[in-house]
Order: C-alpha cells, then sequence, then structure tokens
C-alpha cells in the first residue's frame, strides 16, 4: 500500500538514488541520506524500470560490466540512458533500503521471449543461461521478484509499441501464461487504462480483462492531479476524482468477473499516483541535445499540494479492499517527496509529511468511517464535503489513528469525532500539516519551512473527541485505549 515509483526519468536514478563519487554515496555509488529518507517514509515496495522509459528499455544494457554496458538514446524523455544502473544495482539498491522489488517487462518494443528471459535472470535457482548469467554478474542467488508488471500505459498513443485493448490484451495472456509457467509463485499486474479521462476508458479494462481475467491478480490505475489555473478548491477535492475512478474500475472489473462466472475478485494496483504538474513539463521547450539525466518535473510541492495527496492516501485506504498495492510516482528528484542535490544533504518535500506519517500509523484495519460535513461548492466537481477521513484500528494495541483532511480554502472546523464502541481513549497527540500560505513549499535554500506541528487544544470525554482544524490542512490524531 505504501510503495513508491523508481523510474529512469529524470534525476531519479542518476543523482536521486544513484549518485558514484557524491559526497553522501557509499561505496555501491548508493546516496546514503536517500536511504534514510526512504526508511522513514516508510516505503514498503518500489516499482521499476517504469513508467514510460520501460517501453524502448531492453533490460540486457544494464546488466555485466559497467564499462562494456552501451550508451542508448531513451525516446521516452529524450536522454542519454548510460545503464550505468540495471537490474542488478536496483535489487542491491532495494537490499540497502529493505524494500521489495516490483519489476516491469518491456511489452512495448519487447516480446514474449524478452520477458521470459528477464524472470529467468531474476528468479530461476536452476543451471539455466540467464541464471548463469546473474551468477557471473554476482548474484548466485536468485531474487525472488514477486510482483511483475506486464508493460506500461499500453493505451497511450505516446507509448512506444502502443497497441489496441484486445491485442494488448492476448499479449498479455500470453506473456503471463508463460512466466507462470517459469514460476507460479508470481503476481500479475496487468495494464489498466492510463488515466481516467482517456477516451478509451473502461472500453479499455473490458477488453484487456476480457483477455487476461483469470491469468492475473491485478489491474493497474494511474492518477495524477495538478490545479488547473487557479482553481484552488476544485483542486483540494482531487481525490472525488479519484474515489469515482476506484468505483469505475471495480464495477468493470465485477462485470467481467459475472460474465466468466468467476469465483476470483480483480483487485487494483495504483502503481502510479501523485500530485504532477504535468502541464510544466509539456510546455517545457524540447532540447536538440540529449542529456543524461536532465532535469524533468522538479516541482517545489507546496502546503496545498501535501493536503491533496493526503486526502489522496485517505482515497486509497478507504478502498484498501480493493487496492492491495499502490506506488507513489516517483521517489527522488521527479515528481518527488525527497529531493537530492549534489554536494548537499537530501531534503523533505512538504509531501513526504502525510505518506511517512501515514505508512507509519496507519496499521491494522481500514475502518468505515462516516463524515458528516459542511460542502464546500467547487468548479470541476460541485458540492464536496469540506472534511475528508478515514481511521484505521492496530487491534493488537487497540489504538486508534484517524486522517483527517480540512480541503475548504476557507473555513476552519470544529470536528467532534464519535468513536463509540472503543471504549474511553485518550489522545496520544494532533498534529497538523498547514500554513497561512498554502503555497509554502521546501526548498533547497530552506528545506526545513514547512513540517507537521503539534496541535494543541483538543478535548476528549469518553468516546467522544473535539479539535480544531484550520482550512488547507492535513491532520492526524492518534488515540489508545485510556487507562
Amino acid at each position: 500500500m505504501f510503495g513508491a515509483f523508481v523510474e529512469h526519468m529524470g534525476r531519479c536514478v542518476y543523482g536521486g538514488i544513484f549518485e558514484p563519487d557524491g559526497a553522501f554515496s557509499d561505496s555501491d555509488g548508493f546516496r546514503t541520506d536517500v536511504l534514510a529518507l526512504v526508511a522513514e517514509m516508510g516505503v514498503t515496495i518500489v516499482r521499476y524500470p517504469g513508467g514510460n522509459f520501460l517501453s524502448g528499455y531492453d533490460w540486457k544494457d544494464g546488466v555485466g560490466p559497467p564499462a562494456d554496458r552501451p550508451t542508448r538514446l531513451d525516446l521516452a524523455w529524450h536522454s542519454l540512458e548510460t545503464n550505468e544502473f540495471g537490474v542488478d544495482e536496483f535489487m542491491k539498491w532495494c537490499s540497502a533500503a529493505g524494500i521489495e522489488p516490483m519489476m516491469a517487462a518491456n511489452l512495448g518494443t519487447g516480446t514474449l521471449r524478452d520477458a521470459l528471459e528477464l524472470l529467468d535472470y531474476a528468479n530461476t535457482d536452476a543451471p539455466s543461461e540467464w541464471a548463469d548469467h546473474r551468477a557471473k554478474n554476482g548474484s548466485p542467488r536468485p531474487y525472488a521478484v514477486k510482483v511483475w508488471c506486464l508493460g506500461n500505459e499500453m493505451d497511450g498513443p505516446w507509448q512506444l509499441g502502443h497497441k489496441p485493448a484486445q491485442e494488448y490484451g492476448r499479449l498479455a495472456g500470453d506473456v503471463a501464461r508463460g512466466m507462470r509457467m517459469l514460476d507460479p509463485s508470481v503476481e500479475l499486474v496487468v495494464c489498466g487504462s492510463s488515466q481516467r479521462q482517456m477516451p478509451s476508458f473502461a472500453a479499455w479494462e473490458n477488453a484487456v480483462l476480457e483477455e487476461t481475467y483469470e491469468l492475473v491478480d491485478h489491474i493497474s490505475m494511474h492518477a495524477y492531479y495538478e490545479i488547473e489555473g487557479t482553481d484552488l478548491q476544485s483542486f483540494l477535492a482531487s481525490s472525488t476524482d479519484l474515489d469515482g475512478y476506484i468505483g469505475d474500475v471495480c464495477a468493470v472489473a465485477d462485470s467481467v468477473k459475472a460474465r466468466k462466472r468467476s469465483d476470483k475478485v480483480m483487485y487494483l494496483s495504483l502503481d502510479e499516483w501523485n500530485v504532477w504538474y504535468l502541464s510544466r513539463l509539456q510546455a517545457r521547450p524540447k532540447s536538440p541535445e540529449w542529456e543524461r539525466a536532465p532535469r524533468l518535473s522538479e516541482d517545489d510541492y507546496t502546503v496545498a499540494d501535501a493536503v491533496v495527496l493526503g486526502n489522496l492516501l485517505i482515497s486509497i485506504l478507504r478502498r484498501s479492499d480493493r487496492i492491495k498495492m499502490a506506488c507513489i510516482a516517483q521517489l527522488v528528484n521527479t515528481i518527488a517527496a525527497i529531493r537530492a542535490e549534489p554536494g548537499r544533504p537530501a531534503f523533505r518535500q512538504t509531501t513526504f509529511w502525510p505518506f511517512s506519517l501515514t505508512a507509519r500509523y496507519a496499521v491494522g484495519q481500514a475502518l468505515v468511517t462516516r463524515v458528516v460535513s459542511p460542502a464546500v461548492s467547487t468548479g470541476k466537481y460541485g458540492e464536496v464535503d469540506s472534511l475528508d477521513a478515514i481511521a484505521t484500528l492496530d487491534e493488537a494495541t487497540g489504538n486508534v489513528a484517524l486522517f483527517l483532511v480540512n480541503r475548504s480554502a476557507a473555513d476552519a472546523v470544529d470536528v467532534t469525532v464519535d468513536l463509540r464502541g472503543f471504549g474511553p481513549l485518550e489522545v496520544i497527540e494532533h498534529v497538523m500539516l498547514s500554513d497561512p500560505d498554502p503555497m509554502r513549499a521546501n526548498t533547497a535554500a530552506d528545506p526545513a519551512a514547512v513540517a507537521p506541528l503539534d496541535r494543541p487544544g483538543w478535548s476528549s470525554t469518553g468516546s467522544v473527541v473535539t479539535v480544531n482544524v484550520t482550512g488547507i490542512s492535513w491532520n492526524m490524531i492518534r488515540l489508545r485505549p485510556a487507562d
């Protein structure tokens, strides 16, 4: 649920997690300050190597002696790919970070054979050609990668090897069958729509699942949000769209299940999601030069961005009955909660905080949480509740964590939290991320400008807690059984 995404895009890999000879790097070239922040962030699984990059990538270019690896032109991000960092480096980085790898197979320019050879290289514990190559490259033991994505955004015309839904579905089905023959333990993710706004949305999911329903475990979703013009209030309500998106994909999957008379539930992998100012990237002049690791989408995230991200996490937790994996995109520098500059310590963007605190304290069961709230008017979504919330229960300790956003751009609200049925509870802490200036950000010049603060002034009587939350704020209220 608290996964992330590492793609060969911009400075996510080179200068992000990997910087040989950097001031903060270890003997493997991994930035140790980034590793420390990744651990603090609570990331559990990382999807790699893409993304749009995936559909033009030959994984064989990134294995073997680094001096022998070719430099390629990456058409997805108009960059030079030196292949200094590949499968083996990624697996070693995951081990250093204590993170599970989630690999993706190229089904754009790649073939069934390419996917099987990659799986053989990663997972086979037998004297096969590719397992022998892995051993010669320094890893005699298989990596035992469990989760595999079958391509990326194959509905998108921008994608190398873009295919119609039925054609992609048949290819993905063939690859799934082959991968399960090689390693029956794998867990497979088939490509859903690249976004809900695609003209083929829902029809794409329907056609792909008709071909793959019994062969895969998850269908992917990708969701990005940004302020459109000056409409801050609509942006603050972005989770309204994600809620509808999740419901729509579940409905399509369940209709295929019914037609196939299947007992299997199709789960969702929200393996790309975030606040992303894509319009800024698209407006950027295209350089005539081919550059290694250019700066792409290195936005300074604001308080408002962090509140929206925290609200998206609430939506994800609310549908954890169907969403079994989610990967914030990306991890470092590019569309990321962590920023790393050469020769300077990595720092936390505003969006780091709601992710890390939710990952740390959303333990146990996600509870059905009823919110009764004043409404706010938005240009994009109409009337929406100003408040949104989810609660989790750690059954081992009896602790309850409440994650709450106030999406109103104007009003503070007194919130009464009724926890009847739990018995008497006491507040451990109420922390809030907010600022009088919702556009305030953490930057290299001021990396600690924004952080969550303890919020005094709450009151508690039995199972009822009352707190005040300001407008445009993300909040976490932690409670434990009273003595």
